[in-house]
């Protein structure tokens, strides 16, 4: 089916043939991959410790010599879910400190859960593109490595990172059903 500028339909704008095996296939048979890092709470860490990821991160990203993009996505979060583990873990609690600990984060939970403010969990990405599988996948690795060193986990996007983050910018956030019909109302 070919893409048309009268759609009215955002997604139908959007040069993308596929996404498989962690990349975006656009329409001029660019890839788009990258990797997502874990977030890493530094401020919870003694000063010099701070600076140090600051002045790795600064080197990382200083020797990176080709177009990429920082993304950052808020993905919401079930709140259930996550007081139902903590129902669970302060029910098997060792001592009573560790269960006031639990409860205080309950009700903490419980306020979100009752509040109009949504839970989201915030996801980092660097994205990048080439015409190359294998220039892609240097980079990958490459990127990995370097995060490990300045003490930040990550790994290759896979299919569903990336869904989200088309997700992220095109419904705002909200999970679409890919292959589904659509009527034209």
């Amino acid at each position: 089916m070919a893409k048309t500028s009268e759609s009215k339909y955002a997604e139908d704008w959007v040069p993308i043939k596929q996404i498989r095996n962690g990349m975006i296939q656009l329409d001029n048979n660019y890839l788009v991959t990258g990797i997502k890092v874990e977030p890493k709470n530094i401020f919870i860490l003694d000063y010099q410790e701070q600076n140090n990821i600051i002045f790795n991160l600064r080197n990382f990203y200083n020797v990176i010599d080709y177009e990429f993009w920082l993304v950052v996505c808020d993905r919401p979060v079930d709140i259930n879910l996550y007081l139902a583990q903590l129902q669970l873990m302060h029910a098997n609690a060792a001592t009573q400190q560790i269960r006031k600990i639990i409860n205080q984060d309950i009700e903490k939970g419980e306020r979100f859960r009752s509040s109009a403010i949504n839970a989201v969990d915030t996801e980092y990405f660097i994205l990048f593109r080439d015409k190359k599988p294998e220039i892609l996948q240097k980079r990958i690795h490459t990127l990995i490595s370097n995060l490990a060193s300045t003490g930040l986990n990550s790994r290759q996007v896979n299919d569903d990172d990336l869904r989200v983050i088309l997700d992220s910018f095109f419904n705002g956030n909200m999970k679409t059903e890919f292959g589904t019909v659509m009527s034209n109302v």
